[in-house]
């Protein structure tokens, strides 16, 4: 397994069909789309019981990430091993060219009570490509509380509840858990969140399916997973640094990182994963880094030497170790 010589792990993609999705994985990534169908979806990295990723990295080729995680859970996480029974994040990449429904994700407590067995869903977006008329919607206009909300929807009117702004290349979008989001029109999108797929449709456009049925909504489950004075999300834009913290929460710690020339990974005691979106490295091992990897960095990972042949840009994610109560 890894313990011996822990090293960067890279996972094979579950690519997943969906109605509202595009081509964009193949156009942007190069990844092979098995079918002509629309994806909206590519699982990089997952231990929910959905899907279990496996490995492609020579080194342990084919075992999968809930293998390891029942073998090498330490090498993996380090301290923060006794906090999580299986992986604690699902890495995500979306194609969103139709609207997906309005929803929200529970927090800890709601998803107790509303979904026992799942876990909360807090997520981060990062915006690859955004085409005219997308837009991303996110958290409640001031003032819209439940009674204006259930009318909207008795109306058909949730859009004008619910803050909302044209994404851009770059953007990085925070949504805690509770918080009303959508997003659609052609924006395509990597996620990072709790590894769940808790997910409450609170309003799906007024569509109807060729029989002229609408989409099963969760109203009542929604609202009671709703945090109501999570108002306007605003999306946090890049900057010319060479590292920039855009997200820290008790989940994960997001850093955007521009790597011009070659650097290091690992020895930090703590996880790790790379998100690349562009340029180009490689590891001393072979293993190239390419847009659209994400890589995991072990906890037991030692400092390790990634060569950058093309100014290598992304997103660098941390696991927090949370305090014993």
């Amino acid at each position: 397994m890894l313990h011996a010589s822990p090293h960067p792990l890279r996972f094979e993609p579950f690519l997943r069909p969906m109605p509202w999705g595009g081509r964009k994985f193949g156009r942007f990534l190069g990844k092979n789309l098995p079918t002509g169908q629309p994806h909206g979806e590519s699982w990089e990295v997952s231990d929910h019981p959905l899907h279990h990723s496996r490995l492609t990295t020579a080194t342990g080729f084919g075992l999968t990430l809930h293998q390891l995680m029942a073998e090498d859970r330490v090498t993996l996480l380090g301290a923060a091993a006794k906090q999580h029974a299986v992986f604690p994040w699902l890495f995500k990449l979306l194609d969103a060219q139709d609207w997906l429904s309005v929803q929200v994700h529970p927090d800890e407590v709601a998803v107790k009570k509303l979904w026992p067995g799942e876990s909360a869903k807090t997520e981060a977006w990062f915006i690859l490509d955004a085409d005219p008329g997308s837009r991303v919607y996110a958290g409640l206009k001031p003032g819209v509380g439940p009674k204006e909300l259930r009318h909207a929807l008795e109306l058909g009117t949730v859009a004008d509840c619910l803050h909302s702004f044209v994404p851009k290349p770059g953007d990085c979008v925070f949504l805690p858990a509770g918080t009303v989001h959508a997003v659609g029109g052609g924006v395509f999108f990597g996620e990072i969140q709790q590894t769940s797929d808790a997910t409450f449709r609170l309003f799906d456009w007024n569509r109807r399916d060729a029989q002229g049925n609408a989409r099963q909504l969760h109203i009542e489950e929604a609202f009671a997973s709703i945090h109501w004075n999570q108002g306007p999300v605003e999306p946090i834009a890049p900057t010319d640094a060479a590292t920039q913290r855009v997200v820290a929460c008790g989940y994960f710690e997001i850093d955007r990182i521009h790597w011009p020339s070659t650097t290091s990974v690992g020895g930090l005691n703590r996880m790790q994963a790379l998100v690349v979106t562009a340029g180009q490295g490689r590891f001393d091992n072979g293993e190239f880094c390419m847009p659209g990897d994400v890589w995991v960095l072990p906890a037991a990972l030692p400092a390790t030497p990634l060569h950058v042949d093309t100014p290598l840009s992304g997103l660098l994610c941390t696991l927090p170790v949370r305090e014993s109560p």
